[in-house]
């Protein structure tokens, strides 16, 4: 176990945004990590688990705590269940499942942050969510004080949401299993119509699992969304926003809005989101909003490349993030009725 005080927190983060830490502790093994959890618990010290840094906004005056990351490595490949230390770059495990000939993750390549972080997000994206195919999650709960082993049911997964972001304070993730799919070297059916076209292919075909990876992979560069160092388009937490779900009553008032700002004709983006639901895109609204690709004049700025990342453009702080967030929430709700939420954990700050 490593530890520093007053540790800079800028630079675990996607963002590169966030002042320090009073102490930050690096723990490699699951036992390090219940110890530092532990510590932190009985002593009464905030905690601040850290993981990949990929969907975090940290406060400029940093965290007045102790922050775990968590390093941890390990990856166990047993048939079709594969199973990941908490710490494991999540890119790099997409691509081990795709050599091994595993469908299920495939489309979720290129995502930045850790394996541990994707049941808490139930991370998701052209067609794919974990929530598919993570059969159990071990986790640290903090409140009975020992690890406990999770079912997918008893994730409560639904859309960006999981058991352990409704109570954020209770569970430390330490690993998760997944249960892939053996198609003989054959992707998981392509859901994304995006994708689908990028793949020459219908919605509901399979593809090679390799070619599935390298479309998502061009897909999410494309749009700024694999992380480059040299690329200020790449300094975000990808998608600032989740996609707004609502009822009947409420999309056919925003249909209303929509006719009124952009004139007849003119239909936002529905898709289904469970019985008398549906989702619309939170990218449509900001761009059709009035923030468009670049928008912005500061050193925080929308992605020049995609409309739902907020990036760094190099200077920037934690406040002039928030404060162009803040610009199109504001801007989004005047013009649509609706409100964006933020996808990133707020640590410190808030909308």
């Amino acid at each position: 176990m490593h530890v520093l005080h007053d540790a800079p927190l800028a630079p675990l983060t996607t963002f590169r945004l966030g002042g320090p830490a009073l102490r930050l502790v690096t723990a490699e093994t699951d036992a390090e990590v219940i110890d530092a959890v532990r510590e932190a618990d009985d002593s009464g010290t905030p905690l601040l688990v850290v993981g990949g840094g990929s969907n975090l906004v940290i406060g400029d005056k940093g965290f007045q705590g102790t922050a775990l990351r968590i390093a941890t490595r390990g990856v166990e490949l047993r048939g079709t269940t594969l199973e990941l230390a908490a710490g494991e770059v999540w890119s790099d495990a997409v691509a081990r499942s795709v050599e091994a000939g595993l469908a299920g993750i495939e489309c979720l390549a290129g995502i930045p942050g850790s394996a541990g972080a994707t049941p808490i997000q139930n991370v998701g994206a052209y067609g794919q969510e974990v929530s598919a195919t993570i059969s159990e999650v071990v986790a640290y709960d903090r409140r009975a004080g020992e690890t406990v082993t999770l079912s997918n049911e008893e994730c409560d997964f639904s859309y960006r949401h999981s058991r352990f972001k409704a109570d954020p304070e209770r569970y430390v993730v330490l690993r998760v299993r997944f249960e892939l799919g053996d198609a003989g070297g054959m992707s998981a059916p392509i859901k994304y119509a995006e994708t689908a076209r990028a793949l020459g292919v219908e919605p509901g075909d399979r593809v090679p699992l390799d070619r599935a990876r390298e479309t998502v992979l061009r897909l999410r560069a494309g749009k700024g969304m694999v992380l480059d160092a040299d690329d200020h388009d790449t300094w975000s937490a990808g998608s600032f926003f989740t996609n707004p779900i609502l009822t009947e009553e409420q999309f056919a008032a925003f249909q209303e809005r929509v006719r009124e700002r952009l004139g007849e004709g003119v239909e936002p983006p529905a898709y289904p989101a469970g019985e008398g639901r549906r989702k619309t895109s939170a990218a449509w609204l900001i761009d059709k909003a009035g923030y468009t690709k670049g928008y912005g004049t500061g050193p925080a700025r929308i992605s020049t490349k995609h409309t739902l990342a907020l990036t760094n453009r190099g200077e920037a702080t934690t406040e002039d993030l928030l404060a162009l967030a803040r610009e199109v929430v504001a801007g989004v709700r005047e013009a649509f009725g609706i409100t964006l939420v933020n996808e990133p954990v707020m640590v410190g700050v808030g909308l």
